[in-house]
């Protein structure tokens, strides 16, 4: 199947303004992303939220595209009627159908460049393992819906995903990042222009992913205080090793916790400034290869 039509969205989060910049650009300059054999559309999502420099106006609007949400007429949150909007100009069946939605967001954590695979659909995975030929700094991460409908704006459409980028403050841009951002999307605009000729690149053998596994909270008293803060040792080591027994957090009295889970896990998100209130530390993932060949 051809992708007739590409969504690149920022703005999903009101205070990461590097995809809320980008989509700018290409709306000043919608010839950049414009390729011959498919449209490309560009999307603000959550324009409130960005005009109050917050996250959100009522709540997280990457959380409200469970279908049974967008068919809920009783609910009224600026961010579910918006959700409710996107998905009827995009989503399956939608004015302005799109095939694959492309999600800009960046993070108060260390994760470089992520791209966050909306599904682990073979053209997900085709298109990730091109992202890391094309920067071997990518990681690929994948994670699983906490419930059976994928409350996340890239699962509107069959393809789709997350581009992550950080570290950087809320509220900010990082010129290197915002370049290493917008390297990515022409990449996957490339990608999928090759892939409707019938010619997909060539890709490396295998592909790493690294699938989420659970969540991990910060220590909490009774009245739900943190008690604890992330280590020294763990700040900003996204997706490296944590072994059982390795330093985890730190009290404010000096005490150390450690990990004491089993096997080693491989941490992201840590120390996210948007998760204190999910009651979210960090996530933890282990890797799985993919061979490549047998992404079909």
């Amino acid at each position: 199947m051809n992708i007739k039509r590409t969504l690149i969205v920022g703005g999903t989060h009101g205070n990461e303004l590097t995809g809320i910049y980008l989509v700018n650009k290409f709306e000043c300059e919608p010839q950049l992303i414009q390729r011959e054999s498919f449209e490309t559309c560009t999307l603000l999502a959550n324009k409130k939220a960005y005009e109050i420099g917050k996250r959100y106006v009522d709540t997280d609007l990457n959380r409200c595209f469970q279908p049974s949400c967008l068919h809920n007429p009783k609910l009224s949150s600026y961010e579910a009627q918006r959700a409710k909007v996107i998905y009827l100009d995009f989503g399956t069946g939608g004015r302005l159908q799109a095939d694959l939605v492309v999600d800009l967001h960046s993070t108060t954590s260390n994760m470089g460049l992520t791209i966050i695979l909306a599904s682990k659909h073979p053209f997900n995975l085709q298109l990730a393992a091109y992202l890391s030929d094309v920067n071997p700094n990518v990681k690929v991460l994948y994670c699983a819906p906490k419930t059976p409908e994928n409350p996340y704006l890239d699962s509107i459409c069959e393809f789709g995903c997350t581009i992550e980028v950080g570290a950087i403050a809320q509220g900010i841009l990082d010129a290197h990042l915002f370049q290493q951002t917008e390297e990515l999307v022409h990449a996957i605009l490339d990608y999928v222009q090759a892939y409707n000729q019938g010619a997909p690149p060539q890709l490396k053998d295998t592909l790493t992913v690294y699938q989420s596994i659970g969540t991990i909270d910060y220590p909490r008293n009774e009245t739900g205080e943190i008690q604890a803060m992330i280590h020294p040792r763990l700040q900003f080591r996204d997706y490296e090793a944590l072994h059982p027994g390795e330093p985890m957090f730190l009290t404010f009295d000096g005490e150390e916790i450690v990990y004491e889970g089993e096997g080693i896990v491989y941490p992201i998100f840590i120390n996210e400034a948007a998760y204190y209130e999910k009651g979210v530390a960090m996530s933890i993932t282990r890797p799985e290869n993919f061979r490549t060949k047998q992404l079909t």
